[in-house]
């Protein structure tokens, strides 16, 4: 699989499928083989498009240190060098923030990002308030409880445990990433932008609640709002059928011609 040169940083990606893109930015925990059940399942209809930021799976690590202001061209570099456009970017969590602020960076190729779970680093006082109420509970869990649901954890201790393992694959942690939202884009630059904008969430999310995002929606004239009954923040591993079909359905129609929207 190929690797893409993000200024002087090689950058690994995977490319599979065909039609409609969709590129897929994961999380802090994460790498491109988080995406493997939303693989599988999509890309008979779409071309799919997962990659490692800077410090995780097989990208280059080898940095001292890690700047999540570096994120978004990484994400670029992919980008450009599979001459990607009408890209609709998926993040998750963290992972979308990079992904918003890679799509005002590169309208020319990105026609629309999906927000999932996270308001993409959007600077707004109400929403910063909200999102730190939030956060400040969420703390209050042990991390894996953050993340996947009880239930989910007491009947798939496999897939659980699973998804811990994952994570140790990469170098980079999450607060290497956590000054990726600074200086983030008002509601006005992305509205000028011409970007279509999704907010992706989660019923149980214990990370940012339904309350938060949907704020963050009517707030952002134009956006949309999916919210899937029962899933938690990870909601691409633990009910991966009903995220797949949130993707596929914001695929069809985010970009579709208004008279057919």
């Amino acid at each position: 699989m190929p690797y893409a040169d993000s200024n002087g940083t090689s950058i690994y990606y995977e490319r599979h499928g065909s039609g409609p893109v969709i590129f897929f930015v994961h999380g802090s925990g994460g790498h491109h083989s988080i995406w493997w059940q939303q693989v599988a399942a999509l890309r008979d209809e779409f071309t799919l498009v997962t990659f490692d930021l800077r410090g995780f799976g097989k990208s280059d690590s080898s940095m001292p240190e890690f700047d999540g202001q570096d994120f978004p061209g990484d994400l670029i570099a992919v980008l450009e060098a599979e001459d990607l456009t009408d890209v609709m970017l998926v993040g998750q969590s963290i992972g979308s923030v990079a992904a918003l602020r890679a799509a005002l960076d590169r309208p020319d190729r990105v026609s629309c990002v999906v927000l999932g779970h996270s308001l993409g680093g959007i600077s707004h006082p109400e929403l910063t308030e909200l999102a730190a109420a939030d956060r400040a509970e969420a703390v209050k869990l042990p991390v894996i409880d953050r993340l996947l649901t009880a239930g989910f954890q007491r009947e798939r201790a496999d897939l659980t445990f699973l998804f811990q393992q994952m994570g140790t694959f990469n170098v980079a942690r999450m607060q290497d990433l956590r000054n990726l939202d600074t200086n983030g884009p008002s509601l006005q630059d992305i509205q000028e932008s011409g970007v279509k904008v999704a907010f992706l969430a989660g019923e149980k999310d214990a990370v940012l609640s339904v309350k938060t995002v949907t704020r963050a929606h009517e707030l952002l004239p134009g956006s949309h709002l999916e919210i899937v009954p029962g899933a938690p923040h990870s909601m691409y591993w633990e009910t991966p059928q009903a995220y797949n079909e949130a993707v596929a359905r914001l695929r069809r129609t985010l970009t579709a011609p208004k008279d057919i929207a």
